[in-house]
């Protein structure tokens, strides 16, 4: 247990957390939506500072991130919670843990150290915060991004994008680049699927392109939900109204917890998606879980040459030169080796 970042306390001991747009105020002896800062005495207080529920080696490929050190691996670690509580969500059985075993935490204890060690003996090239709401386990992340750095490693966050803009700004210079699952264009959609809000994903986006994480977008398309074809153009605008060089992945839902009675998304929607982004000016769009039938591969803006060739999440060729096309010269957008 470790003092909580990011809040303070009224003189009733009631505290506001303000790690994320949730904004909870918790009471003596409560806990904040996420399930894992309580409320102890006035001061909030986070359960899961280096509780690992998960730590695994990954493409970095997987987070999904395709201009960010193709090829390369990641040391991917998470604990239990989640500031969000999607109706679809593929990792219920952690993201909700808390709420579901009455508050029992679940996992190994690791250090910051630990992790990079850990990182660097698997000859990964980053450290990735995900599986759940990295945010959640700030506190662990930010100590573990310093240390990170210090030893040559870079840092991923696998995001919903809802921290708060404090929060955002310090983990930022530890940051080297961020995949956002931008859920949906609809207020609506976040608010009844999601439990939260649009407006401060889309300013997150937004927040860190400018201050320079590479940044990568990812929507599930849900049949019914967010399929709409002006939902796509709206997305696909918004991305290229913040920088036309953000890779858009589309992806194809499976049924999942709370939508089990929902259809899996057809390929065809997935393509359209992606022509879509691809009218509206996005120089990157791909297509994801389709199981070798979706475009995954990057092809130069310029003179459309294949440069990354893909299959699932292996690497099959890799042809940018110091971040450029080797047949046009083109700049190719992304963090290259």
């Amino acid at each position: 247990m470790k003092e909580a970042m990011f809040y303070s306390t009224d003189p009733s001991g009631e505290v506001q957390c303000s790690l994320c747009h949730q904004s909870c105020k918790i009471k003596e002896g409560r806990k904040g939506l996420c399930g894992v800062r309580e409320n102890r005495g006035g001061k909030l207080y986070t359960l899961v500072y280096g509780n690992l529920i998960a730590e695994n080696i990954d493409p970095v490929e997987k987070k999904p991130l395709f201009h960010f050190l193709p090829g390369s691996t990641t040391y991917s670690i998470g604990t239990v919670g989640c500031n969000f509580l999607c109706k679809h969500c593929q990792n219920a059985d952690i993201s909700q843990y808390p709420q579901k075993e009455g508050g029992r935490m679940l996992g190994t204890t690791r250090t910051p150290g630990q992790v990079v060690d850990g990182a660097k003996n698997s000859g990964c090239s980053a450290i990735a915060y995900t599986y759940t709401e990295p945010t959640i386990f700030y506190e662990f992340a930010y100590d573990t991004c310093r240390v990170a750095q210090n030893e040559g490693l870079r840092n991923i966050f696998v995001s919903n994008g809802y921290m708060g803009a404090e929060a955002a700004d310090q983990i930022i210079p530890h940051l080297d680049g961020i995949n956002v699952d931008l859920k949906s264009f609809n207020d609506k959609t976040y608010r009844t699927v999601c439990g939260a809000r649009l407006k401060p994903v889309l300013e997150n986006i937004r927040r860190m392109k400018e201050q320079g994480v590479w940044v990568e977008v990812t929507t599930l398309i849900i049949p019914g939900v967010n399929d709409d074809e002006g939902e796509f153009r709206d997305i696909a605008r918004f991305i290229a109204d913040v920088s036309a060089e953000i890779p858009w992945h589309v992806s194809q839902f499976f049924p999942a917890y709370k939508m089990q009675a929902y259809e899996s998304t057809p390929p065809e929607t997935i393509h359209k998606a992606r022509r879509i982004g691809m009218e509206e000016g996005l120089r990157y769009v791909y297509e994801g879980n389709l199981r070798g039938q979706g475009e995954e591969n990057t092809y130069c803006p310029g003179c459309r040459t294949t440069l990354i060739e893909r299959s699932g999440l292996r690497l099959i060729t890799n042809r940018v030169t110091e971040g450029k096309c080797p047949d046009c010269s083109a700049h190719i957008e992304g963090v290259w080796v």
